[in-house]
């Protein structure tokens, strides 16, 4: 889609949500009676302000886990079904995607209540009790709640017969076993109906731990039972050989995602988003990617997962060691090394970019980097380049944010464009130190009208790749902050 059009949109959108509105309130009156005065209640205000809300601040904020399934970082890109699931919606509405991360139940509904998130996108089950202060969306899943146990010692040398008579089957036997769930969630209401239907007493000890790490800890012998969702549990099974989830303690129940209570305009729109993207192609093959590949096996065992491994790529430690030179974090000098080669030391782009930091020969040359494809010299001279480009910018007295996108900018598509872009600016009275101002005149250089006035000096340039290329880069940043440690 055209950039232009994409910077104008929002607005429009705006509007035409904001006559609807009055359309419908208009209808209400006119359909009611005509004696009485209509007033919208604080009820309905909520109701057509959440999503109005989100347009007009151009940003959905969710808040999920972060785990193995729903979000986490596997060799440097981010992943997972409800981030991805969230990120789809996100698309729907055109506006960015901001992820809080919080494993706690508790300050997940918090966060909500109180304003700071739009969604609580995560396997939420739907309940009578969570219904008196949320709204639930449509459904994106159905699971049953299963119990996780572990096979006995030395089960792989032992028949099925012998190994099903040492399992729990009957639920009946859970009586006096202590089952530890997930503080807050479903699954501690659900062993409580439980435990008075078979007439018995389950020890149930609710953890601060997220309920993919209990599952962890019953393989790890450390607790005898848990219980989880049984897509979930599935996916597990496939990390740890040695757990049990063929028991089911509850029927299938609907999993969806949570909004504000009254949020109808939000919960709405995701409800008609949701229907018919569960009908595509798309979806499946989502819903395929976590929980049925075989592939998804083996991520979490992969050093460079960031739930198992803690790592981003095999050059973290060349990446901190540079980046302490500069003073960023160097989780986002890893966002752009990603950006650039997705960490493949031998890359050549067809420009003739070579490395982890796609260096030109002559800029290579030029700071050091005799072997442009030795990971190290790569890095090195890339820091240096960038080092080089930060220092024209402090010149220029731009702020520390600000700066980092216009270094950015530069390493990508060359210092020249971006201070033509500044000298527009000024010409146009827009404050040359500010990013979103002069990305727009980035943007701008692709048109004859400004890459041919007199303070260009460096011509045209495809400004929506770069303004894209920033974009990506911290945005990503953002998610390796949320999930991989400083």
């Amino acid at each position: 889609m055209n950039i232009f059009f994409d910077k104008y949109k929002k607005p429009i959108a705006i509007a035409l949500f904001s006559l609807i509105l009055i359309i419908v309130v208009i209808f209400s009156f006119n359909t009611g009676n005509q004696d009485e005065e209509y007033e919208m209640s604080p009820a309905d205000t909520v109701k057509a302000e959440q999503l109005k809300k989100i347009l007009k601040e151009d940003k959905l904020v969710a808040i999920t886990d972060y785990n193995s399934i729903n979000y986490f970082v596997y060799r440097g890109k981010t992943m997972g079904y409800q981030y991805e699931l969230l990120q789809k919606y996100a698309d729907y509405l055109e506006v960015e995607l901001d992820i809080k991360v919080d494993n706690s139940m508790s300050n997940k509904f918090r966060c909500l209540n109180q304003g700071e998130c739009d969604i609580i996108g995560i396997d939420l089950t739907v309940t009578e009790e969570r219904s008196k202060f949320v709204d639930f969306t449509v459904p994106h899943s159905l699971s049953r709640q299963v119990l996780v146990q572990r096979k006995p010692e030395g089960y792989r040398r032992m028949t099925s017969r012998s190994i099903e008579e040492e399992l729990i089957r009957n639920q009946l036997n859970l009586d006096g076993k202590t089952v530890y769930v997930q503080k807050g969630s479903s699954f501690a209401s659900r062993l409580e109906s439980l435990s008075n239907e078979i007439g018995g007493d389950i020890n149930i000890i609710e953890s601060d731990y997220e309920a993919e790490h209990l599952v962890k800890l019953v393989a790890q012998g450390e607790i005898d039972y848990t219980v989880c969702d049984e897509h979930v549990a599935m996916v597990n099974s496939t990390y740890y050989d040695n757990i049990d989830i063929e028991t089911p303690v509850s029927f299938p129940q609907k999993l969806a995602w949570a909004v504000k209570k009254g949020a109808d305009s939000l919960r709405l729109s995701i409800n008609e988003w949701l229907r018919d993207y569960k009908e595509t192609a798309d979806y499946r093959m989502l819903y395929h990617k976590y929980f049925v590949s075989s592939r998804s096996s083996h991520k979490r065992n992969q050093e460079f997962h960031s739930i198992s491994g803690g790592k981003i790529s095999r050059y973290d430690d060349l990446i901190k060691k540079y980046s302490d030179e500069i003073g960023w974090d160097w989780r986002l000098l890893a966002s752009l090394v990603y950006q650039e080669s997705r960490f493949n030391p031998k890359i050549d782009s067809w420009a003739g970019a070579q490395g982890l930091m796609q260096l030109m020969p002559n800029t290579a040359r030029r700071f050091g980097a005799n072997n442009v494809y030795d990971p190290e010299q790569n890095i090195r001279a890339g820091v240096k380049f960038l080092e080089y480009l930060e220092k024209q910018f402090e010149k220029k007295q731009a702020e520390k944010e600000d700066r980092i996108r216009f270094v950015l900018a530069s390493y990508n598509v060359g210092l020249g464009h971006v201070l033509d872009a500044r000298r527009l600016a000024h010409k146009y009275e827009a404050d040359t130190n500010s990013w979103n101002a002069v990305d727009t005149f980035l943007l701008y250089k692709s048109m004859p009208k400004y890459y041919n006035d007199p303070v260009v000096k460096h011509g045209y340039c495809r400004g929506e790749e770069t303004y894209n290329f920033v974009n990506q880069i911290l945005d990503r940043y953002e998610h390796y902050k949320n999930l991989v440690p400083e």
